[in-house]
C-alpha cells in the first residue's frame, strides 16, 4: 500500500528558479526512507508541503488519509504555564476526552441504570481500552526513560527548557501519539549518543512509515531502507542505506563519466570525418550529401551530460612544530555549580599526536570541561600546558564580535590579511563570488562554522579543540571538514555526538560520567564493546546465579545421581533462556529494558554452558 505519493511536484520561490521541479516518488507502507541533499535543496520545503503547511505550484501530492502523520521540525507552541508533563499528556487528548465522557456517564448512572446508558458506557470503555487508555502511564515512562527526560524535567515549565530539551520533549510527544507516518527533520540534533541509540531502536521496531532528513551518517546506516536524494529539484533513488548510497552514487558517476567520454570521442571522430568528406565533396555531390547525413545523425544522438563533480574545500591547517613529550596535564581538576558537582578528581595527561574524543550525556559538563581547560571558566585543580603548545578552539555556539561586517571585511580586519589573501582563503572554503559580501550575521549555523574554521585554518597551531564541529553541517560540508582535519598532525581534542566522525578520528576516548572522567585508550568500536560488556556484567547476580562445579564423589551410583540432577538443571536453564528470548522480543522498543534483558540472557547462557561442562565430566 502506498502511504505517500508525489508526482511532478514543482515549487518555486523566485519565478524562473524552481526549488523543486517535476519531483516524483512513492513511499510504501512500513518503509524507512532517508531524504538526502545539500542544504537549501528543498528537503524541509518538501516536508512542509507533505504536512500541508506550505502550498506548491504544480503537481500532485497524496498522503494516505487513513493514516496519522506527524512532523518533528519546528517546535509547536503550548499554553503558558504548561509543564513538560502537560505537553507529553497532550498526546492523549482524545483519550482524556473519552475519559471525561465516561466520568460524566458514571455520575448519570448513579441515579439511572438504564440499558442505554450502560451500552454507551460500555462503548466508551472499549474505545478507551483499545486506544491504550489504561497503559498511558507506562508508555509515557518508557518513552521518557528512552529519551532521557528525567522526573525533575517533567515538572518543569516547557517554556523554561533549552532548545535541545524542547526538541526531545516534542519528539516524545509525537512518539506517544502513535503516529502512523513519521516525518523526522534532523531528529538526532540535540540528542546525545544514548538517546540517538534509543531512537534507532524505536524506529527499527516501528511498524509505520518513516521519512527522515538527517546528516547523521551512522544513524542513516542503522535505520534507512532506501535513500532518495534531491538534486537540482529532481529525485535520485538508491535501494539501500547510506553506505550503499555512497558506493552506488560513485558507481553511477563512474559509469556516466565513461559514457560521456566514449560519446565525446565518437562525436569527435565523426566530426573529423564530416569535415574531411565536406572537403572532398566540393566537386563530388555524393560525398557531400553523405557528410551532411553524418552531421544530421550526430545532431540526433542523445548526448550524456558530463557528471557534475562536487566542489571541494582546499584548505589545511598551518601547523606549529611541537617539541617535548607533554601537551598538557590535568591534576585533581574539579568543577561545581552550587551543590551540583560536574566532575572532580580528574587526572589526565596528553602527549603529542593524540586524537581524543570527549564523550558523555547531555548536561554532564563536556563544554564546561573544555572551557575550564582553556581558562575561560574557573575550576579547582592544576592544569599545565607544554611550553611550545599553541591551541585554537572552535566552540559549539559561534559568535562574531561584528556580525554586521561582511565575510570579506571580517577576514581583512580580524586576520590582518591582504585583499587577495582574504579572497583566496574564503574561496578555499567555497565562499565565492557575491557570497563574500554577505553579512556574517545573516549566515546559517553551518556557514558560520565554516567561516570560523576558515579563520582557524591559517593559524600556526599544534593543539586543535573542537566542540561539536559537525553540528549544522550537511554531509558534504562534514566531509570537507574531515578532510582538513585528516591532514592535521597535531593533537586533536573534540566533543561530538557524530558517531561517524568519532569512529574516524578518535584513538582515545574520555567518558564524562558520574562526576569523573574515564580514560579509554582505544577507538570508538572497542570503547562501545567495553561498555556493552560492562552493562551485561552489572546485571544482578541473583538473576543468573553462579553454579559451582561439582565433581563426582566416586562410585557409579553417585555419578548417576549427579548426571540426572545436572540434566534437570540444564532443562530448567533452557526454559529460563526461552522466557528471556520472549521478553527480549517484547522489549524491542525499550532501550534500557532491552540492555538489561540481554545482560541476563548472556549470564543465563554462561550458566548453561557451565552446567553442560559438568554434565560431560560426570558422564565420563
Amino acid at each position: 500500500m502506498v502511504d505517500i505519493s508525489v508526482k511532478n511536484l514543482t515549487k518555486f520561490f523566485v519565478i524562473g528558479e524552481n526549488l523543486l521541479e517535476d519531483l516524483s516518488f512513492e513511499i510504501q507502507e512500513g518503509e524507512c526512507v532517508a531524504i538526502l541533499g545539500r542544504n537549501g535543496c528543498g528537503k524541509t520545503t518538501l516536508f512542509n508541503i507533505l504536512t500541508g503547511q506550505m502550498d506548491y505550484d504544480s503537481g500532485e501530492v497524496f498522503v494516505n488519509p487513513n493514516k496519522k502523520l506527524g512532523l518533528i521540525s519546528q517546535i509547536p507552541r503550548f499554553p503558558a504555564g504548561y509543564t513538560v508533563e502537560d505537553v507529553l499528556r497532550s498526546a492523549y487528548a482524545e483519550l482524556f476526552a473519552l475519559k471525561a465522557k465516561m466520568e460524566r456517564l458514571e455520575k448519570e448512572m448513579a441515579g439511572d441504570n438504564s440499558i442505554e446508558l450502560l451500552r454507551r458506557y460500555d462503548d466508551l470503555s472499549n474505545r478507551f481500552q483499545s486506544g491504550g487508555g489504561y497503559d498511558m502511564d507506562v508508555e509515557v515512562d518508557k518513552v521518557c526513560n528512552g529519551l532521557g527526560i528525567t522526573a525533575a524535567q517533567r515538572v518543569q515549565e516547557f517554556d523554561s527548557l533549552s532548545g535541545g530539551e524542547k526538541t526531545r520533549v516534542n519528539l516524545a510527544r509525537l512518539l506517544l501519539e502513535k503516529t502512523d507516518i513519521l516525518l523526522l527533520d534532523e531528529p538526532t540534533n540535540h540528542l546525545d549518543l544514548r538517546n540517538v541509540e534509543w531512537l534507532e531502536g524505536y524506529i527499527n521496531s516501528f511498524k509505520g512509515t518513516v521519512l527522515t532528513i538527517s546528516h547523521d551518517r551512522f544513524f542513516l546506516d542503522r535505520v534507512a531502507d532506501r535513500v532518495i536524494e534531491i538534486t537540482d529539484g529532481h529525485a535520485e533513488f538508491y535501494s539501500g542505506n547510506y553506505s550503499f548510497y555512497i558506493e552506488e552514487k560513485q558507481a553511477r558517476f563512474n559509469l556516466q563519466l565513461k559514457q560521456y567520454e566514449q560519446e565525446q570521442a565518437k562525436l569527435k571522430q565523426l566530426g573529423y570525418t564530416v569535415e574531411r568528406m565536406k572537403g572532398w565533396g566540393i566537386n563530388n555531390r555524393t560525398l557531400y550529401r553523405r557528410a551532411m547525413s553524418i552531421q544530421h545523425r550526430m545532431e540526433r544522438i542523445k548526448k550524456t551530460e558530463r557528471p557534475k563533480t562536487e566542489k571541494t574545500m582546499k584548505a589545511t591547517f598551518g601547523e606549529k612544530d611541537f617539541s617535548g613529550d607533554m601537551v598538557f596535564s590535568v591534576k585533581n581538576m574539579e568543577k561545581s555549580f552550587g551543590d551540583r558537582t560536574l566532575f572532580s578528581g580528574v587526572e589526565l595527561k596528553v602527549e603529542g599526536g593524540e586524537r581524543i574524543a570527549l564523550l558523555g550525556d547531555n548536561g554532564t559538563g563536556k563544554s564546561t570541561f573544555i572551557r575550564c581547560l582553556l581558562g575561560d571558566e574557573d575550576c579547582g585543580g592544576k592544569i599545565q600546558f607544554g611550553p611550545t603548545v599553541k591551541w585554537e578552539y572552535l566552540p559549539q555556539i559561534i559568535k562574531f564580535s561584528h556580525p554586521e561586517r561582511s565575510l570579506y571585511d571580517t577576514m581583512l580586519y580580524e586576520k590582518n590579511c591582504t585583499p587577495q589573501m582574504a579572497r583566496d582563503r574564503l574561496g578555499a572554503f567555497l565562499f565565492q563570488g557575491e557570497d563574500v559580501f554577505k553579512s556574517v550575521g545573516n549566515l546559517s549555523g553551518g556557514e558560520q562554522s565554516r567561516l570560523r574554521l576558515c579563520m582557524l585554518m591559517d593559524e600556526k597551531i599544534n593543539l586543535l579543540i573542537l566542540d561539536e564541529p559537525t553540528n549544522h553541517l550537511d554531509i558534504a560540508s562534514r566531509e570537507w571538514v574531515e578532510a582538513a582535519i585528516e591532514e592535521f598532525e597535531g593533537v586533536l581534542l573534540f566533543v561530538s555526538h557524530d558517531r561517524y566522525f568519532i569512529e574516524k578520528f578518535a584513538e582515545r576516548i574520555w567518558l564524562l560520567e558520574d562526576g569523573g572522567i574515564r580514560d579509554f585508550k582505544c577507538g570508538y568500536s572497542k570503547f562501545r564493546s567495553i561498555l556493552e560488556h560492562e552493562a551485561m556484567q552489572k546485571v544482578p547476580e541473583a538473576a543468573a546465579p553462579k553454579v559451582k562445579k561439582e565433581k563426582p564423589k566416586g562410585g557409579t551410583k553417585e555419578s548417576e545421581k549427579l548426571v540426572r540432577r545436572l540434566e534437570r538443571e540444564i532443562e530448567k536453564q533452557e526454559q529460563v533462556i526461552a522466557e528471556l528470548d520472549k521478553a527480549i522480543e517484547a522489549a524491542a522498543a525499550d532501550y534500557q529494558e532491552l540492555t538489561r534483558l540481554l545482560g541476563e540472557k548472556e549470564n543465563a547462557e554462561a550458566v548453561l554452558f557451565d552446567l553442560m561442562e559438568q554434565w560431560e565430566a560426570a558422564q565420563s
